[in-house]
């Protein structure tokens, strides 16, 4: 790996407190150094990036691998990757079985900022503190995998209405709807694109399966949710989240879209 380029190479997300900028070192859980060990396969002198899930990120090169420690040095600084233009919280409500580990994972990948969970009328799971542990380690995991410098939290699930009264109240704010007449998501994106509100945050909220009941419709409305439609299509709940935020990468993502002649 000595001679791999900084795009060919691991990422890993550690936390911040086992870097040390003043002695440009870091250190490794040891969680991480087994999984330097037996799954890299790591030498003394094997690069990597690590990042600090709070924006930075470093390439490394590894100064010991021994049975009882790993140590990296800090070489350079790794510039800032192009993330959304604006910072999505997605409110979602939680599906049935293990389905909300596929929306933290693919939400994660295609660039949310925050994954905010809720408890619906028609919800059924009721995660334990295992579970909620488990969402942000795969958060982790796809931040990686995606070579994102930030690894988005997964909130506590909480109930509907306290999510909406909640999170990002200053965000432009969408709720997706089936069966209702609504405008488009990505006609409402395209529309608030130039809005100087916008900018900064949106947050986008999905619902189980059933979809929403009508009264929590009208609860998000009075909110200041915007109901919009993902087409004319019924999309499973973990499904939906991929759709809309593909939608904001194409509206929002400098990097999927056409350059000017």
């Amino acid at each position: 790996m000595k001679n791999q380029k900084p795009s060919q190479l691991r990422w890993l997300a550690i936390a911040p407190e086992q870097i040390d900028l003043d002695r440009q070192t870091a250190c490794f859980t040891p969680a991480q150094q087994h999984y330097l060990r037996h799954v890299l396969r790591s030498h003394p002198g094997d690069r990597l990036i690590i990042t600090n899930g709070q924006g930075q990120a470093w390439l490394v090169q590894l100064a010991a691998v021994s049975p009882s420690a790993i140590t990296a040095e800090l070489l350079d600084p790794i510039p800032a990757r192009s993330e959304l233009a604006v910072a999505v919280t997605l409110i979602a409500a939680l599906p049935k079985g293990s389905g909300f580990d596929a929306v933290v994972r693919q939400a994660v990948e295609l660039g949310v900022a925050c994954i905010a969970p809720v408890l619906s009328e028609r919800t059924l799971l009721r995660p334990s503190r295992q579970k909620c542990d488990r969402w942000q380690r795969i958060a982790q995991e796809a931040a990686e995998q995606s070579e994102r410098l930030a690894v988005p939290p997964v909130l506590e699930p909480v109930s509907l209405s306290v999510g909406l009264e909640t999170w990002q109240p200053t965000a432009h704010r969408y709720l997706c709807v089936a069966r209702h007449s609504a405008p488009s998501l990505l006609s409402c994106l395209e529309q608030d694109r130039g809005n100087a509100e916008i900018v900064g945050n949106l947050a986008i909220a999905i619902g189980p399966e059933g979809g929403w009941t009508d009264a929590e419709v009208e609860t998000a409305i009075g909110l200041g949710y915007q109901p919009v439609s993902l087409g004319s299509r019924i999309l499973r709940a973990v499904t939906a989240p991929v759709a809309s935020l593909s939608l904001v990468s194409a509206v929002f993502d400098p990097g999927t879209r056409p350059k000017s002649s």
